[in-house]
């Protein structure tokens, strides 16, 4: 479900030091092209603040989804076997696909909801290593959401915004921008997947890379990301923060939306700052997906820099809000990606489907660590490589 997850999140906070000068400067999230290295220094379980208290089984259901990407990996072609875990991870291969199947199989054992046999099965056959960089161990998490939005599979009354499937002619170079597709581009070429009500709708569905769309009949649809225009990313969040739109004591995803909607032409303006543009496909079935190609499961899935974080890892999350009574301290599983994260202590914090899950992923900015679990045939191993 790759998308620019946490573009609002950090923009918000900007507002909140904007207007308190007595806060800490913000943590601002890695560049691309960075060469940071992680280093991966090995824990106790005992140093996992709240590993005893968190409902472990509820992680589960969410490794067992990676662990399918992982046997598919390896059907029918026995070299497989021995490819590693996530070769995007260009930092190391954090062991074969091999050295996690058999953990798989034994994870698809657990009986459902039994948080003390989950507990035993990670402390008996992982090992924690924490994460870290050549400037620490903290690092930012942000959070995102799958949004609901009102729209028709047609064109008719208030639904007249496009929202496109992948052109034919899109490779992997770069292609249109936002500015040329939203004045038409790509009309009457069939690509339209559906149809929303404005194009701050669109918008903010490629923000948040999946959406599910509630349509006349009272059916939905679920809209995943297909692919983009390989364009580079503009926050205009952050211009729009930038330039006084919005008194930064009242910055927030509902007074984003309620701006653009009074200003259109200036939203129009505002939208074509940012030439990246995102295509959509129908999912049937459970969602949303994540870049693994897993269904991600509601606070238990992460999106990470897949550069540095190996897809299908579980994690060890203690965060907390920086302005909020808010912290995560809990098992998640690294399954998704996304244009603004960036960097090895980077991640974004799936809260899940609808308004309540929107709520609570639009203001949430945290700093914290993560421990990468890792296989105990690997972490010996892998700990003396990165070290």
């Amino acid at each position: 479900m790759m998308s620019v997850h946490g573009a609002l999140a950090v923009a918000a906070v900007g507002a909140l030091l904007a207007s308190c000068a007595a806060r800490p400067v913000a943590l601002e999230p890695g560049r691309v092209g960075d060469v940071a290295r992680i280093t991966l220094a090995p824990a106790g379980w005992g140093e996992l603040a709240g590993w005893s208290g968190d409902r472990v089984a509820e992680a589960v259901p969410a490794f067992l989804r990676s662990c399918d990407r992982i046997a598919s990996k390896a059907a029918g072609a026995q070299a497989a076997d021995g490819a590693p875990l996530d070769p995007r991870a260009t930092e190391a291969s954090f062991g074969r696909v091999r050295d996690w199947r058999p953990l798989c199989r034994v994870a698809a054992g657990l009986p459902a909801g039994d948080d003390a046999a989950a507990r035993r099965f990670f402390e008996a056959n992982f090992v924690p290593v924490l994460v870290a960089s050549k400037g620490g161990s903290t690092g930012l998490f942000t959070g995102y959401w799958e949004v609901e939005l009102p729209g028709s599979r047609t064109q008719e009354g208030p639904y007249q915004y496009p929202v496109y499937r992948k052109p034919a002619d899109l490779t992997d170079k770069p292609y249109l921008e936002r500015g040329a597709i939203e004045d038409g581009a790509l009309a009457g070429k069939g690509l339209e997947v559906a149809w929303l009500q404005s194009p701050d709708d669109v918008f903010v569905l490629q923000m948040q890379g999946s959406g599910r769309i509630r349509l006349p009949d009272g059916s939905t649809m679920r809209l995943v990301y297909e692919a983009n225009n390989h364009r580079p990313f503009v926050n205009v969040y952050q211009m729009l923060l930038d330039g006084g739109e919005i008194a930064p004591a009242q910055f927030s995803e509902k007074s984003v939306r309620g701006w653009m909607r009074d200003h259109p032409d200036q939203a129009k303006e505002l939208r074509r700052k940012d030439p990246l543009y995102v295509f959509f496909r129908e999912l049937k079935g459970d969602g949303p997906v994540g870049y693994e190609g897993a269904v991600l499961t509601a606070e238990r899935s992460l999106a990470v820099d897949h550069r540095y974080i190996p897809l299908g890892a579980p994690l060890w999350l203690d965060v907390h809000d920086k302005y909020r009574p808010v912290a995560v301290q809990r098992l998640v599983v690294a399954q998704d990606t996304g244009d603004g994260i960036v960097g090895p202590l980077r991640g974004d914090f799936y809260w899940g489907s609808g308004t309540a899950a929107a709520a609570r992923g639009s203001d949430f900015y945290a700093e914290g660590r993560y421990w990468m679990l890792l296989p105990r045939a690997v972490a010996t191993k892998m700990v003396a490589a990165l070290n």
